[in-house]
């Protein structure tokens, strides 16, 4: 999968004022979950008003009951508080992991930042182990930074 190819594909929803941010969301998950075959559910989640929780967002993927998560729980609740990047290779060998699939066997969580505030996060679940690399990290760094731009 070449990822540099995928950019201009995310610029272009980006740049569709005509949809909501909701649809374009969504149609970035969608690009990503069709493109890359390690990217078995895509979605965003975002900081619930002044609550110390996340809120789900746009995903594509099989459905989840984690549509709340409070900060520190989870691999998406710890990214809410450290403000870094959580690539996670085997989510068995984590302790504070909340299972959204018996078939997930990684995970990737990077935080979306507006005017230096951790506002939200692109969270990847992934049915191969270990699949995630330095690429995969630059390329949803750069869809957090697109996204940003529309919040």
């Amino acid at each position: 999968m070449n990822f540099t190819s995928l950019k201009p594909q995310i610029e272009t929803i980006i740049s569709l004022t005509e949809k909501s941010v909701d649809e374009r969301l969504k149609n970035i998950c969608e690009l990503l979950e069709k493109n890359i075959p390690h990217y078995n559910w895509v979605g965003f989640y975002f900081k619930n008003g002044d609550k110390n929780e996340l809120k789900l967002g746009p995903y594509v993927g099989e459905p989840t009951d984690h549509t709340i998560i409070p900060f520190g729980k989870g691999i998406c609740g710890q990214v809410a508080l450290s403000n870094k990047n959580f690539v996670v290779p085997d989510v068995a060998a984590q302790d504070n992991y909340i299972a959204c699939s018996i078939t997930v066997k990684a995970e990737i969580v990077v935080p979306i930042f507006v005017h230096g505030e951790n506002i939200g996060q692109i969270d990847i679940d992934s049915n191969t182990p270990d699949p995630f690399s330095e690429e995969d990290e630059r390329l949803l760094e750069f869809v957090c930074e697109k996204v940003a731009t529309i919040l």
